[in-house]
């Protein structure tokens, strides 16, 4: 690539105005202040059969983007041996609207999107697909300030008729 090209990617190509919101005094653009109440690390109350973890809520790329990381230990069981599963989401606004993305360690991927009926709750919903199961993830801020988190899918062909699959308590370690 020759050079006069390079420098004029440099200097006028990234000069790009910014037309985005500012972050707000949370850090956070306004269209993600309601999920302001995740923002922290956060452990997970042990589960009935062992299960520990953590997952946290970080501000990203100035405020625009909220990134979630996640791990879970489940003990040896029925023969199984021990196991960890870690995944991460991005969360962020698209077109007005806000999106999640979801990646974990055993290959799943989850397109999810974003509400917050409620001050406190959000809940993420993947999209309705044919011959696919639908995912819905919902934290929300109990009294004592601790975080409730439930995962339900519901099965192909039925889009809306989710059923719990985990369900978890988790309390502030910072």
């Amino acid at each position: 690539m020759n050079r006069a090209l390079v420098l004029g990617l440099l200097v006028f190509g990234f000069n790009i105005p910014a037309t985005a919101q500012a972050p707000t005094e949370t850090g956070l653009v306004s269209a993600l202040q309601p999920l302001s109440f995740l923002i922290g690390d956060w452990d997970a109350d042990p589960g009935q059969s062992g299960e520990t973890g953590a997952f946290s809520f970080k501000s990203a790329v100035q405020g625009h983007a909220i990134v979630r990381t996640n791990y879970a230990n489940y003990p040896a069981s029925a023969g199984k041996p021990p196991s960890r599963h870690d995944d991460l989401m991005v969360i962020a606004v698209e077109n007005k609207s806000l999106h999640a993305d979801y990646f974990d360690s055993e290959g799943h991927i989850i397109r999810y999107h974003v509400q917050s009926p409620s001050s406190g709750q959000v809940t993420f919903v993947s999209e309705a697909r044919s011959n696919e199961p639908r995912y819905r993830l919902r934290y929300a801020v109990n009294p004592d300030g601790t975080l409730s988190g439930r995962f339900d899918i519901a099965a192909p062909g039925k889009p809306d008729a989710f059923n719990p699959y985990l369900t978890w308590t988790a309390r502030r370690s910072r």
